[in-house]
């Protein structure tokens, strides 16, 4: 298993998605979280998210159905569930978990060394303000909620298996891969 979590905004999914198209040799394959927020752009359910209300999502909390869950704003819940995991681990999948620090510092503890955790990190908070404004997908006042959690989340970092700083990506592609690559052995 792979957990990678990053602050928002840090290239996690960019790195994450070209692992699983352009490696297809890893055998990756995302483990579905849920998340209570809207869906963004060109998202839909099921393919990047398991898209619930903050009503079904306290739901399946209340029933102990997540391996790991944070509500990281009022009502703005994410999390994995057990069930989702275990079948793609029963299919042979070498599971991805894109997820935010607790999260993955959550599941690091659950399976141990079954599993590698990455922490992407941005070069900087600025460099992190430029991507967020650059991406245009969140308000002003989410952009600051983000960066005032990013300075939070990196104090995480050293709970994580490795650390790849994202100041080039091209390189930290590269880093993540090799890092994969030893880890799948």
């Amino acid at each position: 298993m792979l957990i990678v979590s990053a602050p928002s905004g840090s290239g996690k999914s960019t790195i994450v998605q070209w692992l699983m198209q352009e490696h297809p040799e890893l055998k990756l394959y995302f483990s579905i979280s849920c998340t209570s927020r809207a869906p963004r752009g060109k998202e839909k359910d099921g393919v990047e998210y398991f898209f619930l209300t903050p009503e079904e999502f306290k739901d399946k909390i209340a029933k102990n159905e997540f391996l790991e869950y944070e509500e990281v704003y009022e009502n703005r819940f994410y999390g994995t569930l057990k069930q989702q995991v275990e079948r793609q681990r029963e299919e042979g999948q070498n599971v991805v978990f894109d997820v935010d620090v607790k999260g993955g510092v959550n599941i690091k503890k659950y399976y141990g060394d079954e599993a590698l955790s990455l922490f992407i990190q941005p070069p900087s908070v600025e460099e992190l303000r430029k991507r967020l404004i650059g991406r245009a997908t969140d308000t002003p006042e989410a952009i600051e909620q983000r960066l005032a959690k990013a300075e939070y989340e990196l104090t995480f970092a050293s709970q994580f298996d490795q650390i790849i700083v994202n100041d080039d990506l091209e390189e930290a592609k590269q880093e993540a891969l090799q890092v994969v690559k030893e880890f799948l052995g």
